[in-house]
């Protein structure tokens, strides 16, 4: 049985190969991303044997709610499993007006980055572009009736410029006026850094943000933090990613994650400020989310401000990223790795919602 959010764009060929028109393509696709269906049998405009045929021919769940967590700050977390027993995690963040979900690429991460949870089992797969859709589609529904998505960030589990073509593709189903209706400008892609990939993505002229995982402000340190730098290296990313904003004109987002004592020193802050200075950038730094088995902590008070002291002396426009959804190990990989054996496979504790 085939998976309908997977085959959403050949509605139309597989209704004329029932006789149907295909005007009906359209109808089931407002139900599935703008009206909520649960269901095709609440698709209510459907003639009944149409909708009947639907549920003969596909599924539209494919995951599990394994877990649903939420935060007192309005963060919510979902541990899906997928259909063949991967699991990955999706987001809701809460922000004023701002309905952000934050959606994963794959399962697990081939990247390697030492501090953070999604790559410590090392990648299983792709996620299909059905996949990656039906996590916007269950974050969507924990929204009341009258409120909707504002935001997309590809920054869940994953390298997302591995998987170009499928999040592409389910990017723009999520971008359309008969999509989810999110602005290309308010979609970000979060990448590790790999050079080829993103000018592709410059030459497919999607669009949307870009941001850059640095990390380090030079090679040795990134080499030890992001081990797949020592194949690629920080000026070839940097390349890349001015390359990007000429062809594009979009603003560059340079994401660094604060880890105490290793990358937080004034003289990182000095070096990353001279590396940055001239570029049309936003900086977002993010203060450590602690893993639980792995060593890195979250730099005190002083050092983050003394941090941001010397990067605004060097004219960075930065942005020190509010903590969300601690109490619920919202950041990536952290609820999958507390919650299931990955060497098995099997849940290590029970879950608390279905």
């Amino acid at each position: 049985m085939k998976h309908i959010l997977a085959e959403i764009e050949n509605l139309p060929q597989w209704l004329a190969a029932q006789g149907l028109p295909k005007f009906r393509a359209a109808q089931i696709q407002r139900w599935l991303l703008q009206s909520r269906a649960q269901s095709f049998a609440e698709m209510s405009d459907l003639p009944a044997p149409l909708r009947q045929q639907l549920d003969r021919d596909f599924q539209l769940w494919t995951t599990t709610i394994l877990r649903h967590q939420q935060s007192e700050d309005g963060t919510e977390k979902l541990l899906l499993r997928l259909s063949d027993g991967g699991v990955i995690e999706c987001v809701l963040l809460r922000d004023g007006p701002r309905r952000t979900i934050c959606v994963s690429s794959q399962v697990g991460c081939a990247m390697g980055c030492v501090f953070c949870a999604s790559g410590l089992n090392g990648v299983e797969r792709n996620l299909t572009s059905g996949e990656i859709l039906e996590q916007m589609l269950r974050l969507q529904r924990l929204l009341p009736a009258d409120e909707r998505l504002s935001h997309i960030v590809m920054m869940g589990m994953g390298e997302p410029l591995a998987n170009l073509e499928n999040v592409t593709r389910t990017l723009a189903i999520a971008s359309a006026d008969d999509g989810l209706g999110i602005s290309a400008r308010r979609i970000t892609i979060s990448t590790v850094g790999l050079p080829p990939a993103i000018r592709r993505l410059a030459e497919l002229d999607c669009r949307y943000h870009l941001a850059v995982s640095l990390h380090a402000p030079n090679d040795e340190l990134r080499d030890r933090l992001v081990p797949v730098n020592r194949k690629i290296g920080i000026a070839a990313i940097l390349e890349a990613a001015d390359e990007f904003f000429a062809h594009t004109g979009r603003r560059l987002t340079f994401e660094y994650v604060l880890l105490d004592q290793i990358n937080d020193r004034p003289a990182h802050a000095e070096e990353l400020g001279r590396l940055l200075a001239g570029r049309v950038a936003l900086l977002n730094v993010i203060p450590y989310n602690p893993v639980a088995g792995l060593p890195y902590r979250t730099p005190s008070n002083k050092a983050i401000a003394e941090f941001r002291e010397i990067l605004e002396r060097h004219g960075i426009t930065v942005k020190f990223r509010q903590r969300k959804g601690d109490k619920i190990n919202a950041a990536c990989g952290q609820l999958r790795r507390q919650t299931v054996d990955l060497s098995t496979g099997t849940l290590v504790n029970l879950p608390v919602s279905g």
